[in-house]
């Protein structure tokens, strides 16, 4: 069975033609989830930028997640909060938003740290970086978590191709080679064809 998807955009999305990007890819193709992240302008411009990307993931029927920011999140209308940081991050993210928001958390490196972090009423642990290349290691361990624990596992693939391999992973998450590809809809396309293909 495919994965479900789940879309990060881009640390320095433009914040003009953006959102119209987006929107053509969540359009095309179905995700679950999409993750703001914290992009490179003052909390003011940032707060603008992530009111719009919110609705748009939301219109499209993704459950829409804030990098970092808890009460941003709860600010905006969103559907939780995405935890970078380690537990102590993750047990103030719980404490603020749940059982209203999901909650999900990366920073999972080892298996001692998805347990602990699976502990925190979280909704999710996610394997691999938000952006940059493949992490073997990570992807190796999402395949372990998924087999096992009823969290689902988020893995983060940044470099995926249609040929990736999501190891089990109930989510599988995609970045930069969408939005570095020629047509953003085409390469988001192509991956979730050879997904549902398999």
């Amino acid at each position: 069975m495919a994965p479900q998807l789940y879309l990060i955009t881009p640390e320095a999305a433009d914040p003009q033609s953006f959102p119209q990007t987006l929107l053509a890819v969540l359009n095309a193709v179905e995700f679950s989830a999409l993750l703001v992240r914290r992009c490179n302008l003052d909390d003011v411009a940032h707060a603008g930028f992530a009111t719009r990307l919110v609705a748009a993931g939301q219109g499209a029927g993704c459950a829409v997640l804030i990098e970092d920011d808890a009460a941003l999140a709860s600010r905006l209308g969103a559907d939780g909060v995405h935890v970078n940081g380690g537990p102590a991050a993750v047990k103030a993210a719980v404490a603020a938003v749940k059982p209203a928001m999901i909650v999900g958390a990366s920073s999972a490196l080892t298996r001692h740290d998805a347990m602990t972090i699976g502990e925190m009423d979280v909704d999710y642990v996610f394997f691999g970086s938000l952006a940059g290349s493949s992490d073997a290691s990570a992807a190796d361990l999402a395949e372990w978590w998924a087999a096992i624990f009823e969290i689902p596992a988020v893995l983060s693939n940044p470099a995926a191709t249609p040929a990736v391999d999501p190891r089990g992973a109930e989510f599988l998450a995609l970045s930069n080679s969408i939005w570095s590809a020629p047509d953003p809809v085409a390469a988001a396309s192509a991956i979730n064809a050879a997904l549902n293909a398999k």
